[in-house]
């Protein structure tokens, strides 16, 4: 470790500060983090945050989708910007490094560019964007598809679990959503894209490897399924005249598990991860339940089987039950890849550095994902503990995080030395 030190062209020891500060705004437990999305809490962390983008010399805005924006002038104003960053909104029960890691390291890259005085030839955006994880109102990545022009009509009407509206929320936080189409980015106006993150998965750490490239990231597919039965007295409605929406719910989690078990090679995955029950009462049948299912794969091709399959077996246990169901669907994206001219330069920057590293797929989705509709982007995965996330025990070193900051703070720096003309994926 003291050779990769003596090679670091960042400041480890700010990175490490800033991380600390953060990891203040939200805190919970001994290393919990809940930021939700456009809340006091995460204004806080923006007001931090835009202190240190001045600090490393850039300007401050936070647009009308309620992302926050630092951005550093290059010779050539006009020419379309790199872009950087990640998110600051945390999972209600979450940890230090999500999304923050790529905000704070992609900083760090801009203020060493400044205090080694590099001007770049394209102007670098590095940006917090809204509404990453999607747990507030039920569909994430709202501020990298805002500024891409990819929100879907009356996103702005969902409401969290207080009933407060995304546009109430919003006009809250100070932005305008009548004015969305001011923070849309033309087409063609972002060059490239960069993300740092942690991995959330345990393959680095099993490989003994700080760093990894990413090959790609694997297609969400959200659905809410809403299954209606009939309510009735735990004590005297008999078994076989039950229309218990709560079994139902349980049969489809368990049909979903074994979907996408189907392959045990494959890295496809899915998720029951929230579920409401009405009336919610230990001395009534339920009636209605709500849940959500998350499937994710980066084969296109078999995550459609599985929807069908999954699909077909809730109609199945629908009418096994007696019960009438709705299937709403919240967010399909298809897996998208990195740009190869873009993991190239890492490559090269991690052998300068002697870094041996894997080229590794990404399960969670990011913000990435959206601007490869706007850009060619490539990311950085930074080894994660136990490959754990989502959770206080979220853990990555800030050795590791300084070394994956230097890393993208060289491959910054071929994408800026001169000004390319990269054609928009369409």
């Amino acid at each position: 470790m003291q050779k990769e030190e003596r090679r670091m062209r960042i400041n480890a020891e700010r990175l490490k500060a800033h991380f600390e500060v953060l990891s203040q705004i939200g805190k919970f437990g001994e290393t919990g983090v809940c930021r939700p999305t456009l809340s006091e809490v995460e204004k806080r962390a923006f007001e931090v945050v835009s202190e240190w983008m001045k600090e490393a010399g850039m300007t401050t805005r936070i647009d009308h989708f309620g992302n926050l924006l630092g951005r550093l002038e290059g010779k050539d104003s006009r020419a379309p910007i790199l872009m950087m960053g990640s998110h600051l909104d945390s999972q209600p029960y979450g940890g230090r490094f999500d999304g923050s890691a790529g905000v704070l390291c992609a900083i760090e890259a801009v203020a060493s560019l400044t205090e080694h005085g590099i001007v770049p030839e394209r102007p670098i955006e590095v940006v917090s964007f809204c509404d990453e994880e999607g747990w507030r109102f039920n569909k994430g990545l709202f501020g990298s598809r805002g500024m891409v022009g990819r929100l879907e009509e009356g996103e702005w009407l969902r409401e969290d679990k207080d009933g407060i509206t995304r546009e109430e929320a919003l006009r809250q936080f100070g932005c305008d959503p009548d004015r969305f189409s001011e923070s849309v980015y033309p087409p063609g106006s972002i060059h490239a894209y960069l993300e740092l993150h942690i991995e959330q998965g345990p393959i680095l750490e099993s490989r003994h490897q700080p760093v990894g490239i990413v090959s790609g990231i694997s297609g969400p597919l959200w659905l809410t399924v809403k299954l209606r039965g009939m309510a009735g007295h735990a004590g005297s409605v008999p078994m076989k005249l039950r229309q218990d929406a709560l079994v139902g719910a349980a049969e489809v989690t368990l049909a979903l598990n074994e979907i996408v078990k189907q392959n045990p090679d494959a890295p496809t995955v899915g998720t029951v991860g929230s579920m409401s029950v009405f009336p919610d009462s230990p001395n009534i049948v339920p009636e209605e339940v709500v849940l959500t299912i998350d499937l994710r794969d980066i084969d296109q091709d078999r995550r459609n089987r599985y929807e069908i399959q999954l699909r077909n077996r809730i109609t199945e246990i629908a009418e096994k039950h007696r019960l009438s169901y709705e299937i709403t669907e919240d967010i399909n994206i298809e897996p998208r890849y990195c740009a190869g001219w873009i993991k190239d330069m890492m490559y090269k920057e991690c052998e300068t550095l002697e870094l041996d590293v894997p080229e590794l797929m990404s399960g969670p989705f990011h913000d990435a994902l959206i601007l490869s509709y706007a850009c060619d982007y490539g990311m950085i995965f930074v080894r994660s503990k136990d490959g754990i996330s989502h959770n206080p025990l979220e853990y990555s070193s800030y050795e590791d995080l300084a070394l994956g900051t230097d890393v993208l703070y060289g491959t910054v720096l071929r994408m800026v030395s001169h000004v390319t003309r990269v054609k928009s994926p369409s």
